[in-house]
């Protein structure tokens, strides 16, 4: 009973630990709620059933991001392979939603854009933004979570920066 209190007690705190880092990540990478809520708990029973080969909690925390933002891309990649598909069986192109409100708009157009730009990016480089930008991680947790060293984190978010911006300046010269 003890060790399976403890094993509750663990997975709670890794839970509340790195839940809402992964599903700011996976937001951002996905740009809704519900499907980020659902791919984070389709990581942690990914978790759940690998568990017992994770050597402890730090590695548990980079297993679950790297789990995560997995998911979150492979989502968005087959998102976009059904839309294409079906724009191709209906002859649709992609509809645009006006909104109403100055600020609501421009807020939402600013979004979009980065969206798009940031989709732009090489997923090298996009991976690593949206965890330093959006999941709010160090360049130690961005290497660890990627295996790759600190240091090429640091390279990979400022190419990713110095890129994503060149996009942006392309799109709109004049802003």
């Amino acid at each position: 009973m003890s060790r399976k209190r403890s094993t509750e007690q663990q997975f709670r705190h890794i839970y509340d630990d790195v839940f809402p880092v992964i599903v700011r990540i996976v937001y951002r990478v996905c740009g809704s709620a519900e499907v980020a809520e659902e791919l984070c708990h389709e990581a942690f029973i990914r978790y759940i059933d690998n568990a017992h080969r994770i050597p402890d909690e730090q590695q548990a925390r980079y297993w679950l991001i790297r789990v995560a933002k997995n998911l979150a891309f492979n989502h968005e990649k087959r998102k976009g392979r059904e839309a294409r598909a079906f724009r191709k069986v209906f002859q649709q192109s992609p509809t645009s939603h006006e909104d109403t409100g100055e600020r609501r708009y421009l807020r939402q157009e600013t979004v979009s854009r980065v969206s798009l730009a940031l989709a732009q990016l090489p997923e090298k480089l996009r991976e690593v933004l949206v965890m330093k930008e959006f999941g709010d991680l160090s360049y130690r947790e961005i290497a660890e979570v990627l295996k790759i060293t600190e240091n090429n984190a640091k390279v990979r978010v400022h190419r990713a920066r110095e890129k994503l911006a060149l996009i942006l300046e392309e799109e709109n010269p004049h802003v």
